[in-house]
């Protein structure tokens, strides 16, 4: 959990990242001082005295008390903290606190960060970080501090604490649960019938078919929108139609980021639709980058895109209908759906998942004291609220027979019983150092409020959120925090081919001789370090601890 605890340092640095916004209309007050209040407790230092300690190291007597018991170490990484500079482009995230997810940031840390009247601080922080962002010196927490529009910068003490707080309780609960999940997984293979899997086939080589891809370039008349995918098949003709195998990337990928997937699933058999998403795409990222797009997400997306799946499957019926020259059919009795991230969503939601706005409305009012104060994926969960209103059905598409997630989003969009209502065959993965999508909150939970027995949970020790999927460029044009590609991604892949070639085989291919690989006792065997693997069919324990089920 090492890497989990520094991405929390991480993630705080890319919030003041991200409050850099180019605005005209600048403020000409300047702050004087900062009051920290915790209940009717106020402390007020000047912020000249801030300024003299950082820069010089004087201790000016509004400080003196404050400081007078702290070691040179601590007084020195203050001084640190208040001159650090961040490196970012204010041209570019100016657009994305105009976006959706970046008010939501904005609100979230104006609860913190109030006027001198106890309001809000999102337009003072705004109009502050807009002058320090333009500084020589570059943007600092200082410079944030002495340009904020109010005579008084006031930090509400009991909400940082609370946020401190549900920091440390995320870190603590998910290494509980995840002590829980490895005694689980090992009393598992402990208690399971011995099985040689040396005898059997190994998962993670190519199967016997080649294959053949054909990129679509499709246009839905009825939703006036274009849809791009790419169609892997095997080349040899099977005796009966092929299942298929939908794979759906996340925020800031494009359907490359899983070709390897494709490719081994196409050479065991399936059919397999590499979905390409432009609403969520890192075409989209550098398009809000440039000013041509208003939003990370159009929460429109949210629909969107598992309505493109069910309208690539209804092609395939259409080909399987007109086109007698195909060498290869498609059973669209038999189709599984791959999803990472915001792919993940895409995959709960069209296996039964449904929408609980309220849930998510809860979730977004960040008034609770959990670990959920903490869940950065929220950012984004949370512009889906603007659908409230829209008048849509459930976006279950009965064609899909099993679904098979990685780092999957959907805690605030689901809830309990949004996910209660998946019925189908479930396989998520969890990474546990993931800083974007954390696991207890993301995977580990949600799995405890599946219900039925074919679930499974897989958790990635070591693991973070990308695995070698994003384009380098999002990396340099968004300045995301360190610790988001874990420490060995071709390992992680090495992973999927295996486990989500074992799944589909299972439950979509109706290959029983490949249940036994869906167990911990397999998982062992492939599972290898610096990215070793835990696997799970139910949360024995679940009940007795109510906030893994909350």
């Amino acid at each position: 959990m090492v890497a989990y605890r520094s991405y929390l340092r991480c993630a705080l640095g890319s919030l003041l990242s991200s409050l850099a916004i180019v605005s005209t209309a600048l403020p000409s007050l300047a702050a004087e001082r900062v009051v920290l209040s915790y209940g009717s407790l106020e402390i007020a230092v000047s912020i000249d005295s801030l300024e003299a300690f950082a820069r010089e190291g004087q201790v000016n007597d509004d400080l003196d008390s404050y400081l007078r018991n702290t070691s040179i170490e601590e007084r020195e990484e203050l001084q640190a903290i208040l001159l650090a500079p961040v490196e970012v482009s204010p041209a570019t995230l100016s657009r994305f606190l105009y976006s959706a997810s970046g008010e939501v940031l904005l609100h979230y840390l104006g609860n913190l960060i109030q006027t001198d009247s106890r309001l809000n601080g999102f337009y003072a922080l705004r109009a502050a970080v807009v002058l320090a962002a333009a500084d020589a010196e570059g943007l600092t927490l200082l410079n944030v501090l002495q340009q904020f529009p109010t005579t008084t910068v006031r930090l509400d003490g009991l909400q940082a604490l609370r946020v401190a707080g549900a920091a440390g309780q995320l870190v603590e609960q998910t290494e509980q649960a995840i002590a829980l999940i490895e005694q689980q997984s090992a009393l598992e293979i402990r208690t399971a019938a011995a099985v040689d899997f040396t005898e059997y086939a190994d998962l993670e080589q190519p199967g016997s078919f080649s294959w053949q891809s054909e990129f679509w370039n499709l246009y839905d008349q009825r939703r006036d929108r274009a849809v791009t995918a790419e169609l892997y098949q095997p080349r040899a003709s099977p005796a009966e139609p092929v299942p298929v195998v939908v794979i759906s990337h996340g925020l800031g990928a494009d359907r490359s980021s899983f070709t390897d997937l494709a490719q081994h699933l196409a050479s065991h058999g399936f059919g397999v639709i590499l979905l390409d998403n432009p609403g969520i795409s890192n075409q989209q990222l550098q398009s809000l980058l440039r000013g041509t797009a208003r939003e990370v997400v159009d929460p429109e997306e949210f629909i969107n895109i598992p309505q493109d799946v069910s309208f690539l499957l209804d092609e395939l019926d259409r080909l399987n209908q007109v086109d007698s020259s195909q060498s290869v059919r498609f059973n669209l009795q038999q189709v599984g759906m791959i999803g990472h991230s915001f792919g993940g969503y895409t995959a709960l939601a069209l296996a039964g998942a449904e929408f609980d706005f309220e849930q998510l409305q809860t979730a977004c009012t960040f008034n609770t004291n959990g670990p959920d104060l903490v869940n950065f994926s929220l950012l984004l969960q949370c512009t889906a609220l603007q659908l409230e209103n829209t008048a849509f059905q459930s976006l279950q598409d009965e064609r899909i027979q099993a679904v098979f997630t990685m780092n999957a989003i959907g805690s605030g969009l689901f809830g309990p019983q949004g996910m209660r209502q998946l019925q189908v065959p479930a396989l998520l993965v969890a990474g546990s150092d993931d800083p974007l999508a954390p696991a207890l909150l993301e995977q580990i939970r949600p799995f405890a409020w599946l219900e039925g027995n074919d679930k499974y949970l897989m958790v990635i020790q070591g693991g973070t959120h990308i695995y070698g999927a994003l384009d380098a460029s999002t990396y340099d044009t968004l300045a995301l925090p360190e610790g988001l590609e874990g420490p060995d991604p071709l390992l992680a892949r090495q992973y999927f081919k295996a486990s989500g070639l074992a799944f589909m085989q299972t439950y979509i291919a109706d290959h029983d001789e490949y249940r036994p690989y869906l167990s911990a006792s397999y998982i062992q065997t492939i599972s290898r370090p610096p990215l070793e693997l835990s696997f799970i069919r139910a949360l024995s324990s679940a009940d007795s601890i109510s906030w893994l089920k909350r």
